[in-house]
This record gives C-alpha cells, sequence and structure tokens, in this order.
C-alpha cells in the first residue's frame, strides 16, 4: 500500500519511460550476452578480431549520446529522437539475426547501427526523466532511481533469455530476433505514452511557445551573466581542472569493467564448468542482480554514516570503488592459478560470481557517484558539455577494454588479469594523490 502511494505521487509519465527502458535494455543485455560467444564459436574469428569490434561498439555506444543530445535539443526533439534511436536498434538486431559466417555484413552494419541507436537513445530517456519531474523537483532523485531499477531489471532479465534460447534452440540468432522483438515492444509502449510525455519534449514546448530562438537566446545571455558573476575565473578554472582529473582516471575503470562481455565471459566459456542452468550468457545476469539487492543496502548504510556525520565523501566512495574493482580482477588472478590458465572447463562457477559480486560493489561506488561529482562540480554553463565528457570517457575506457581483450589469448590469463589489476590499483592510487583537490569542490 505505501509502495502503491509512493508511486502514485510521480508523474503518471514515469510508468511509460520505465516500461520503455527495460524493454530496451533486455534488447541490448541479450546481445551483450552472447555477443563475444557468437563472434567466438560461429563467425569463428580470433581473439584479436573479436577484441576490435567489442571496443568499437561500446565506444559507439557511448559516443553518439553526444550526437543524440545534439539532435533531441535543436532538430528532432526527445520523442522523435528516442523513436528514431529504437527503430535504428530493431533494424539492427534483423541484422544481426540475418548474419552467418558467410554474411558478416549483415553482422558488422548491424552491429553499428545498434551502437548509433542506443547512443541517441539512452541520452534522451535520461533527459526525458528529468524534465517530467519540472513541477516535482523534491522527488527528481527518486524518479531517477526508479527509472535505474527499469534499467536493472531489463538487464537482468536479457541473460535468462539468451541462456533458454541456447539451452533449449541452440540458437544465437533467436537471441538476436528476441533483442528485436523487445525494441518493438519498447516502442509500443513508448507511442502508448506519447499524451503524458509531449510535455516532457522541452524542444516542442519552446516551439509551440514559438520563443524558441529568442528565449534560448536571451536565457544563455543571462546564465552566462550569472556563471560569471558567481565564479571567479580561479574557481572556474579549478572546477574544470577536477573534472579533467577524475574523467581521465575513470577511463581505466572502464578498461576492467568492461571485461565483463569479454575476458570474463571467454573465461565462463573456456575455464568454468558448463551446468545446464548455466551456461556463459547466463553470467550476465548476476551483475544487473546484485545492483537491485546491494544498492538499498549501500545507500542504507551510508545514511547511518551521514546521521553520524561520517559518511564519507564522492571522491572517498570513488577511491573505495577502484580498490573493490582491483580486488575483483585480483580473484580472477588466483582463479587462473587454480586452473583458468589451462582453457577446460573445470573451474567453479562460483568464481566469476564471486567476481562479479565485487565488481558490483565497485560499479555502485564509481558509476553513480561519478554522474553525481560532475552534477555538483561542473559550472552551469557547460554542464551538458561535461556531462557528454563522462560519457566520452565511458567511450574510450570500454574501447580500451577490447584492444587490452586481443592480449587474452596471447598469454597465461593470470597475466592478462594481472594488468587490470595493476590498472585500478594506479586508478586507486591517482585518485589518493588527488582527493584534496577533487574534495575542494564537490565532497
Amino acid at each position: 500500500m505505501v509502495g502503491r502511494q509512493f508511486l502514485k505521487e510521480h508523474p503518471p509519465a514515469l510508468k511509460y519511460i520505465f516500461f520503455t527502458e527495460m524493454w530496451e535494455r533486455v534488447g541490448f543485455y541479450t546481445l551483450m550476452a552472447i555477443l563475444v560467444l557468437y563472434m567466438d564459436n560461429v563467425l569463428a574469428w580470433s581473439d584479436s578480431k573479436k577484441g576490435d569490434w567489442y571496443g568499437v561498439f561500446l565506444a559507439m555506444c557511448y559516443f553518439f549520446p553526444l550526437a543524440g543530445g545534439w539532435l533531441g535539443d535543436r532538430f528532432l526533439g526527445r520523442l522523435q529522437t528516442v523513436r528514431l534511436g529504437a527503430i535504428l536498434m530493431a533494424a539492427g538486431y534483423v541484422g544481426l539475426a540475418l548474419s552467418s559466417p558467410t554474411q558478416t555484413t549483415s553482422f558488422i552494419v548491424g552491429l553499428m547501427l545498434v551502437a548509433v541507436g542506443t547512443g541517441i537513445f539512452k541520452v534522451n530517456m535520461s533527459v526525458l526523466v528529468g524534465n517530467i519531474y519540472q513541477n516535482k523537483p523534491q522527488l527528481k532523485d527518486a524518479g531517477f532511481n526508479i527509472y535505474y531499477m527499469g534499467v536493472n531489471l531489463g538487464a537482468m532479465i536479457a541473460p535468462l533469455i539468451a541462456t533458454l534460447n541456447n539451452a533449449v534452440f541452440h540458437s544465437y540468432h533467436l537471441s538476436f530476433w528476441a533483442s528485436a522483438f523487445g525494441l518493438i515492444l519498447a516502442l509500443i509502449i513508448f507511442q502508448a505514452g506519447k499524451k503524458q510525455l509531449l510535455l516532457a519534449d522541452d524542444l516542442l514546448e519552446r516551439k509551440l511557445k514559438g520563443k524558441e530562438s529568442q528565449n534560448f537566446t536571451s536565457e544563455t545571455s543571462s546564465l552566462t551573466l550569472t556563471i560569471t558573476n558567481n565564479l571567479s575565473r580561479e574557481e572556474f578554472r579549478g572546477r574544470l581542472l577536477s573534472l579533467f582529473i577524475l574523467i581521465s582516471i575513470v577511463i581505466l575503470f572502464w578498461v576492467a569493467f568492461y571485461q565483463n562481455g569479454f575476458a570474463l565471459t571467454l573465461f565462463a566459456d573456456r575455464s568454468t564448468i558448463k551446468l545446464s542452468w548455466l551456461r556463459p550468457e547466463t553470467y550476465q545476469f548476476f551483475e544487473p542482480f546484485f545492483i537491485l539487492v546491494l544498492t538499498p543496502l549501500m545507500l542504507g548504510y551510508f545514511s547511518q554514516l551521514r546521521a553520524r556525520g561520517k559518511e564519507p565523501s564522492t571522491p572517498r566512495k570513488i577511491f573505495l570503488g577502484m580498490l573493490f574493482m582491483a580486488a575483483a580482477m585480483f580473484i580472477m588472478i588466483i582463479a587462473c592459478w587454480r586452473g583458468g590458465n589451462r582453457d577446460q572447463n573445470i573451474m567453479s562457477p562460483l568464481w566469476l560470481i564471486t567476481s562479479y559480486f565485487v565488481v558490483t560493489m565497485a560499479e555502485i561506488l564509481i558509476s553513480p557517484m561519478g554522474l553525481s561529482y560532475v552534477s555538483k562540480v561542473a559550472p552551469e554553463k557547460i554542464r551538458g558539455l561535461m556531462m557528454g565528457s563522462w560519457y566520452l570517457a565511458t567511450a574510450i575506457g570500454s574501447y580500451g577494454s577490447g584492444l587490452l581483450g586481443k592480449l587474452y589469448s596471447r598469454f597465461p590469463h593470470h597475466q592478462y588479469f594481472l594488468i587490470l589489476t595493476a590498472l585500478m590499483l594506479l586508478a586507486a592510487g591517482l585518485v589518493a594523490l588527488a582527493i584534496r583537490k577533487l574534495e575542494k569542490y564537490g565532497a
């Protein structure tokens, strides 16, 4: 009853955004669960070639939000850009479903369509969430938490779909078709909420008022004057330097984090015992599952610390996240020493599940905390640009994960995870060195 009353306080548009995002993520993470496996077992590509395409794909997914924001801001509006992204993704999944060892062009084109569609879809969905709370700003944080739950619910369902398809029908292609179906459902739900979502399309609202150019110019001038008066040149530069430091360091985190779809998936396929209910593609279920379980617990823990005046600053949480990620990679070093180096299906699934558990703790401490830091520290007139820079860092790091992945089979696997552990310890050390600078503007 309390939960229903709580949800009634939120804008009606939220439920359409929630389920649209959930089904879009079902499509995307079904692909992510089998992408490397498909390139390995069906296309028979080398680890080097798989690494190239894995990195390029993820980099494009996080680079195109810059273009998607521009389209939503100035040309198509939020709703039209979301629809365009969903259509491109659906077409991409069909291309993947039609691919084969003799039809690799269909695979590559499909993958690129999914990447572009994902990029322009995700940024505008995030903006829509913020826009529907214009009259209820006190509920915005809770609204984003609900939205994020939809993201992870979809991410949790997706590997189960891929597992069912492979276990029962022995078909990666059926999973690609399931991804396309997920996007069709997302489009239907989004269209059903059109009336509720129209008011959240800020470009459409400006056009209806007939004040787009005039208001944008005057508001920008006023905003620039306000920022100039409120921030000294020294503080402005200091804030930018703090953001540059953190955004540069976090690239190393994403290099390690996106091994979940590459090195950890290959370890699951080549080194881990295969069970009828636990296949290589199933392991990506655990991260979103742990997010749904751990996030409330960690928020409650930090709330207790805050009540006692002992909550760590945002940069210190990020530092802890780097250490957790180093620990997750170290777990894999031990797993490789214990037999994973042999590429024989002899290792207990608990090695990977434990590693995913620790990776999730790192993600909770770094990903949302990084976004929070950017929102607090970025000067208002360039906040959007700085958010785009955060995604750009994700793009660079995810591409780096694929470049590093090319080395997975070139030397013993424990050395591969040793490199990742060293990178994360380096990242933690860099955050520690810059901690006072980072805390100066965004404690």
